[in-house]
């Protein structure tokens, strides 16, 4: 049973975000939380942080697993509208700057493999 948190409209480039989400996919829960703390690009770690323990919320609220024992599953980050705004340019011109937004998906599942090696045992 795999439970996701979503972020939409998030006002950090979707380029930016991937190299911190690229990090932490496929690690435990707890590791990709030390991860998150400890990665220099800030910002970015902060946004991830937040919403992880957020899917990680949701596990627990609905269902019985320990977050100690999920694995994030999926990370991806989606471009989403731009905000258009215009800058002064010399000779009475405009350039228009394009302030770029992105929506986050986090997706925590059981660890199959250690649920079956539990078993075995």
């Amino acid at each position: 049973m795999a439970m996701h948190a979503t972020l939409r409209y998030c006002r950090m480039s979707a380029r930016k975000l991937r190299l911190a989400a690229d990090t932490i996919r496929g690690k435990r829960y707890e590791e990709a939380a030390n991860i998150l703390t400890f990665l220099p690009k800030k910002k970015a770690a902060t946004i991830l942080l937040k919403l992880l323990r957020s899917a990680a919320a949701n596990v627990e609220e609905t269902t019985d697993f320990d977050p100690d024992e999920l694995i994030v599953r999926k990370v991806f980050v989606d471009g989403a509208r731009m905000l258009k705004r215009f800058r002064p340019a010399p000779m009475g011109r405009a350039l228009r700057v394009r302030k770029r937004l992105s929506h986050v998906t986090i997706e925590l599942g059981p660890n199959v493999e250690e649920k079956e090696a539990k078993a075995r045992r």
